[in-house]
């Protein structure tokens, strides 16, 4: 068993070549609260994988779930995360066209992933897979499927902004291509920026 990666809500092993995601326990919170967060997280991130694959977004297949211990064990996807590869690829605006296409799918379900970013996507022999649904919930709002978006621009611009154009049209022709209501999350989009620049500049 190998470990891949601790974060602040999990550690990530490889075992036989499947990822064993186990949430960490939370001192600061009271016992009671931090079992009972633990458990129903593993869950629905389990549900959240599930449904997104029956959406059509390729995601890591779920193997188990053991609640009790806080413990998913999913398929292991090999390949390389976006964020590592982006200044190499010779095909960015399709990468991200095909993103945009997944993220309109997801959200078409009422899917919300939760930390839309390029450290949540990896590209396997030519295919783009989003992994950790950990944030993720389902919700029917304009409001929360436009944050999703927000993050993800964020993410972008600072951490890609020498492709920041050609990703962000890229993605977002992907997005209103594959979800209908598109246009209305991205005005609700330039709604929340527009009230973010007015509360940084009072």
């Amino acid at each position: 068993m190998k470990l891949i990666a601790r974060g602040a809500e999990a550690v990530i092993l490889l075992d036989e070549g499947e990822i064993i995601k186990k949430r960490i326990k939370k001192d600061y919170r009271i016992p009671q609260i931090d079992l009972k967060l633990r458990k129903n997280r593993t869950k629905r991130e389990a549900r959240l994988l599930s449904l997104a694959r029956q959406n059509g977004i390729p995601t890591p297949f779920v193997r188990d779930v053991i609640p009790e211990e806080f413990t998913l064990r999913i398929s292991y996807i090999e390949g390389e995360k976006l964020r590592n590869i982006v200044e190499k690829l010779k095909n960015i605006k399709e990468i991200f066209h095909e993103v945009g296409n997944l993220a309109g799918k997801m959200h078409s379900g009422n899917i919300i992933h939760g930390d839309l970013t390029t450290s949540n996507m990896i590209l396997s022999k030519g295919r783009i897979y989003l992994i950790d649904f950990g944030l993720g919930e389902v919700n029917e709002s304009i409001e929360a499927k436009g944050t999703d978006i927000l993050v993800f621009k964020k993410s972008v611009c600072s951490t890609h902004f020498e492709y920041e154009e050609e990703i962000l049209d890229a993605f977002f022709r992907g997005y209103q291509e594959s979800f209908p209501s598109g246009s209305r999350v991205i005005e609700r989009l330039k709604l929340m920026e527009r009230r973010g620049r007015y509360f940084s500049e009072r």
